[in-house]
């Protein structure tokens, strides 16, 4: 790779503002995505189950209806605030890689390849395999042949508390995920359309959940319940605090608590920074697509909820079966076939968001190969000009996060090991957009006169309400939540030893080339 593909061009002329050349050195991804398919992948890959169910915690731990609409308006403002503010780095340097480009110019290849790294770990293929899974679930109420306790494989013990098994749902999910990396393998142009597609159905599944519980569901007695004292604690609080609700600083830390559950179902809007090497004319359609697909999510997802509470008490939702609140406001209203919409949407929802999220990831583990930071094969471009092995590398670890299950010895519960480490690294993705954005500020300083396309709207003070809000929660998860808020900064911290064998070997591998 030539030294362009890493760095600002140093040959600018003295008071000349210096640019970003990343035209890759061989093959070349080709730039067949606009606008419109821009802010598919940003709204699609947003987009996934979490609406649905994560409310119910929040309920529980927020205690009001006001509340719960406050912390997705908190979680709006943090995730809109971020995506204006990468707009500036997009248009900086429209390649394929995005974030991890963009903290690896800021910083230095290790901050880059630590991003990577757990985006590769945990943060896209944990998730992958959890849409897979959760797919694959609710098929399962449609299709009770599809079952995570139907075993093909029983569950093998490797470790005390770990197997591997093969259900029927398992089954269902890996094929999932192979036949969307196929499909993605095959072209932009193929991943594109799918992505259109399920990302246009699914937003209009959520118009759909949205107009049926403020009409159709409309309930003037739950209206009155949650909305005559609306910042009034209603049932019992989730306090994992201890620190009383009552109390200022109580109310802060359960509104930051609240955001695990919130900011994990507007996650991802980062993805098509991945992909800016394919969009045509990069510097204007990734930033405006930021923009459109964040606003665009965030506002159906605060009317989700407020559908939710003119529809259901928030006793109700604070006690919805297995936290579907979707489920219950549609049960509510119609009840023979409530479960089986809700369960049709959120199918059409994880498709697309699985879509979205594979065909992106993708892209970051292709720049990282490139630099010589991941496994070689993943530098190499397929015939149809997309990075078929990183690809099937993403699958295949993906594959195996949805075959590894936790055991608990002491009541026989079996349960998926990527939940877990999806609880583990919130506050780690959150660290990695903080250093993000504090990039922003650093390339400011270094480089001054670089061409800015578009420049980050309400510089400094945007960026800066991002970076106080999110450090805020981020502490508050280390505080309060250290048992997922530390195995995750490890999961990171082993990313440094990786990084420095990655290193040597690509230091080794040069004389011979």
């Amino acid at each position: 790779m030539s030294v362009s593909d890493r760095a600002p061009s140093s040959g600018n002329s003295p008071g000349t503002p210096a640019t970003f050349d990343f035209q890759p050195a061989t093959d070349s991804l080709s730039r067949r995505l606009g606008l419109f398919d821009s802010t598919m992948i940003v709204a699609g890959s947003m987009i996934g189950s979490g609406i649905f169910i994560v409310s119910a915690e929040m309920a529980r731990q927020v205690g009001s209806a006001g509340w719960l609409l406050a912390s997705w308006v908190v979680t709006g403002v943090l995730t809109i605030a971020a995506a204006l503010s990468y707009g500036e780095l997009a248009a900086m340097m429209p390649r394929a890689g995005g974030q991890y480009v963009y903290l690896r110019e800021s910083f230095s290849p290790l901050f880059g390849f630590l991003y990577g790294w757990t985006l590769f770990l945990v943060i896209q293929t944990g998730t992958v395999a959890a849409v897979g899974i959760g797919f694959a679930r609710y098929l399962g109420m449609l299709w009770p042949a599809i079952s995570e306790s139907r075993y093909i494989v029983s569950p093998i013990h490797v470790f005390p508390n770990y197997a591997i098994s093969l259900s029927t749902a398992q089954l269902l999910g890996i094929a999932v995920i192979l036949l969307l990396t196929w499909t993605n393998a095959r072209g932009i142009d193929y991943g594109k359309t799918i992505q259109n597609f399920f990302t246009c159905a699914k937003i209009g599944a959520l118009f759909a959940v949205i107009g049926i519980g403020l009409f159709a569901g409309r309930n003037a007695g739950a209206v009155r319940t949650n909305f005559a004292h609306p910042f009034t604690v209603q049932g019992a609080i989730a306090n994992a605090s201890g620190i009383p609700f009552g109390t200022a600083f109580g109310l802060i830390i359960a509104l930051c608590l609240a955001q695990t559950g919130s900011l994990f179902a507007a996650d991802a809007w980062n993805n098509i920074t991945f992909t800016a090497g394919e969009v045509k004319n990069a510097r204007r359609n990734v930033p405006l697509s930021l923009a459109l697909g964040t606003i665009l999510v965030i506002g159906l997802y605060v009317m989700a909820n407020v559908a939710y509470l003119v529809t259901l008490p928030l006793e109700s939702m604070q006690h919805a079966p297995a936290d579907r609140v979707a489920g219950a406001m549609l049960q509510s209203v119609f009840p023979s076939i409530g479960a089986q919409l809700i369960a049709i949407a959120i199918m059409i929802s994880g498709f697309g968001c699985i879509n979205g999220m594979l065909l992106s990831g993708a892209r970051a583990y292709f720049a990282m190969a490139r630099d010589g930071l991941f496994f070689t094969r993943a530098a190499k471009l397929n015939r149809a000009h997309v990075p078929g092995a990183a690809l099937f590398l993403q699958a295949a670890w993906t594959v195996f996060l949805v075959l590894i299950r936790t055991y608990n010895p002491v009541n026989g519960v079996f349960g998926n090991l990527f939940s877990d480490l999806l609880n583990y690294v919130v506050s780690a993705a959150l660290i990695f957009y903080i250093l993000t954005l504090a990039g922003l500020f650093a390339l400011r300083k270094k480089q001054p006169d670089a061409e800015r396309p578009y420049r980050a709207i309400g510089y400094p003070v945007v960026p800066l309400l991002y970076i106080l809000g999110a450090g805020l929660i981020v502490v508050i998860l280390f505080v309060f939540q250290p048992a997922t808020s530390l195995p995750g900064l490890g999961i990171v911290l082993l990313g440094v030893p990786a990084y420095l064998l990655w290193r040597r070997a690509a230091v080794q591998e040069k004389p011979s080339k």
